[in-house]
């Protein structure tokens, strides 16, 4: 039994150093990779206007929008759109952020409208929606609540969806209209 003993020590001392060499070696691939120089990519500037892509779909176009609208909020406020778009993600995060950056709900409003003319200034230079909807659609946002604001820029593509309604029997036709 003793030789049973002394085997099974052996074999437990291999695997902790052979434990130890592999991380080790995990380490040293890490470093090697440029592991030990990681900085955080900077944050765009959301005064710089952005390109839209070809959006292909109402989707997209959506997704783009959003984006678009935070910029330019974030732009008025004098933040990062990421800042921004944390603070926008529940009632809490918006009450922390008003508090911390001394902005009030009024102020908040007149921001994100703004960015989402913004938004509606870039899908229609991108040709990503047409003149027609356009019109209405800045009209709109230059007179909705906060509230409604703030679900915008969460869900623009019902949004966008909703102004199919303006054309009617014709509002299967919107997909068309896009490129």
């Amino acid at each position: 039994m003793n030789g049973d003993s002394g085997s099974g020590r052996t074999k437990a001392r291999v695997l902790v150093v052979g434990s130890l060499l592999a991380a080790l070696a995990l380490v040293g691939v890490y470093l090697a990779a440029g592991g030990s120089s990681y900085t955080p990519e900077k944050t765009q500037n959301p005064c710089k206007h952005r390109e839209w892509s070809d959006p292909g779909s109402l989707q997209q176009i959506a997704q783009q929008f959003s984006l678009s609208a935070l910029d330019g909020a974030a732009c008025e406020l004098g933040v990062s759109r990421e800042t921004l778009a944390r603070a926008l993600a529940t009632k809490e995060g918006r009450e922390k952020f008003a508090k911390r950056y001394g902005i009030d709900d009024a102020k908040l409003a007149e921001a994100i409208r703004a960015g989402l003319v913004r938004a509606v200034d870039d899908a229609e230079r991108a040709g990503a929606i047409p003149s027609l909807i356009a019109g209405p659609l800045r009209s709109s946002v230059e007179n909705i609540s906060l509230d409604q604001a703030i679900e915008l820029i969460h869900d623009a593509r019902s949004a966008l969806g909703g102004f199919e309604g303006l054309l009617g029997p014709a509002s299967g036709l919107l997909e068309e209209f896009l490129p």
